[in-house]
């Protein structure tokens, strides 16, 4: 998936280092994590993944297409059909409902049949225990049913690849592990799945995790046979 990925910031003081040659390479099914203390890139990785960002150097390759050569403007809607992104901040359209913005990214990839559209979203409200909020504005929604909102939107395409950068932040325990059952219903049924977190219990669930420090990856967990 990536090959060799440097990422440099330019400061005052010269260039900052923040990936240096990350290597991951994950399968269909694969549910991984990433950890990591704060401020050392892991959001930074996770927008080259998704070519929010693009690298100093190296590749980011998903499925047969590198990301990394592609142009922007035709990424836009190949990464809302492929890629279900949840943000950290939400990112949620302030001036419609909830449900029109789980229903938007389908309109404008063309996912799913336009009759089926609403009730797939109101199927995944359903599922993240908010369909009662279907239809109001996301600033009339409390931050955890904001994230419930946002992950709605990231899984409504049917995404092969599903990207959550902290995805479960602002929810409370039973609302974290509905999210994460979901997630891996999602990677048993052949998606690849991809998390920061900086949830210890979370962590111990997750079947692959590495940790990023000093800008590169370091496996500590794969299946139940610990790395060192």
């Amino acid at each position: 998936m990536t090959r060799n990925l440097v990422k440099n910031y330019q400061t005052p003081n010269g260039a900052l280092e923040v990936l240096r040659g990350i290597d991951l390479e994950l399968r269909q099914g694969d549910f991984v994590a990433i950890v990591g203390a704060s401020g050392v890139g892991k959001t930074t990785l996770l927008n080259m993944i998704t070519a929010v960002d693009k690298p100093t150097s190296g590749e980011v390759i998903i499925g047969d297409k590198s990301v990394t050569q592609t142009p922007q403007a035709q990424l836009t809607k190949w990464r809302a059909r492929n890629i279900g992104i949840v943000f950290q901040f939400f990112q949620l359209l302030p001036t419609i409902s909830v449900l029109d913005n789980i229903i938007f990214p389908m309109d404008y990839a063309s996912v799913h049949e336009p009759s089926q559209r609403r009730a797939i979203a109101l199927n995944w409200l359903a599922r993240l225990d908010i369909e009662d909020q279907a239809q109001k504005r996301p600033d009339m929604l409390s931050g955890g049913q904001q994230q419930r909102t946002a992950i709605a939107r990231a899984l409504a395409n049917k995404p092969p690849l599903i990207i959550g950068d902290e995805p479960t932040a602002n929810l409370d325990r039973m609302s974290t592990e509905n999210v994460f059952n979901i997630f891996h219903e999602l990677a048993d049924q052949g998606a690849t799945v991809i998390i920061t977190t900086y949830d210890r219990e979370i962590v111990a669930n997750i079947p692959i995790v590495y940790e990023l420090r000093d800008g590169r990856l370091k496996e500590i967990q794969n299946g139940k046979r610990m790395l060192v």
